[in-house]
């Protein structure tokens, strides 16, 4: 059998130039507990990030207060120089008080601070993709959308993404800059950005789901997950990553992980086929969903 290969997945393209494949790595995970701290295993975390070219993955999504600070210095200390047609995305726009809290913040002067402080630490002179972590509340959205076409205007970032938002919200964004990738809470048991998806896929606006696989919960014995990997020789995750790869062709899952056997796990979802019923039943399992199942 051939090795996995995360090319398998299809390509999409940001922006409409720039290809990426369609299944890349979540950097949230190569930290401690908690998002908080080193990671638990340093070594084993780097050769996970390492293994990332090799399985054709040239899509990393990664964040700063992924430690915070810990996630993106690992990344460069891994990768570094980076491989030719590699895509890191970072994020910024909140801070970290301590383990496992998250707090808007999205003034512009912290979101410029933060974005050059990536760029530092990244080892980059411009940031592929910058995503705002959270809309501030307590900021005119105005002003941190005009800091985001600031950054672009001044060539740090080449493109912009939003995360956790709607329709709405990313309408308005558009108005301001070039929205190239929505980043929201989205698997097959969790479905209520529907129509942000929809409006993604209508605008080739790429669709980020974070937390592609419940925490693990999707994989629990005896679920629909389980059923039909046993019918593949699978395992659930990858049933339910291939699930979210078949639902559209926006889609841009990146499971995360930082165990290289894990890794290769993840990268070999897609070459799973799920068939059409297959396809439907699972999104039939969701528990008090309230919603049909996607076409």
């Amino acid at each position: 059998m051939a090795e996995a290969n995360a090319a398998h997945a299809g390509e999409f393209r940001l922006g409409g130039k720039l290809p990426i494949h369609r299944l890349g790595f979540g950097a949230m995970r190569i930290t401690g507990p908690d998002v908080w701290g080193a990671p638990r295993d340093r070594a084993e975390a780097l050769r996970t990030l390492r293994r990332l070219p090799e399985l054709g993955v040239n899509f990393i999504d990664t964040a700063d207060s992924y430690g915070p600070d810990v996630s993106e210095p690992l990344i460069r200390e891994a990768l570094h120089p980076y491989p030719q047609g590699l895509v890191i995305a970072t994020k910024g726009g909140q801070v970290r008080p301590g383990p496992n809290v998250w707090v808007p913040l999205g003034r512009p002067e912290y979101l410029m601070q933060q974005v050059k402080l990536s760029l530092r630490r990244l080892g980059l002179e411009q940031l592929t993709l910058w995503q705002l972590h959270r809309i501030d509340p307590k900021v005119p959205r105005a002003e941190q959308f005009g800091t985001i076409r600031e950054f672009l205007d001044q060539g740090l970032i080449r493109h912009a993404g939003l995360s956790e938002v709607n329709v709405e919200e990313i309408e308005a964004a558009q108005k301001v800059f070039p929205v190239t990738t929505v980043q929201n809470r989205y698997h097959a048991h969790s479905r209520r950005y529907e129509p942000v998806l929809e409006h993604c896929a209508a605008h080739h606006i790429g669709f980020i789901p974070w937390a592609p696989l419940a925490a693990g919960r999707l994989a629990n014995p005896g679920s629909p997950f389980e059923q039909i990997a046993r019918r593949h020789g699978a395992t659930p995750s990858q049933v339910a990553i291939a699930w979210l790869l078949k639902r559209s062709p926006a889609m841009l899952p990146i499971p995360g992980t930082s165990r290289v056997a894990h890794l290769e796990e993840n990268v070999a979802a897609a070459d799973l086929m799920l068939t059409d019923e297959e396809f439907a039943a699972l999104a039939h399992s969701a528990p008090n969903s309230g919603q049909p199942p996607p076409t």
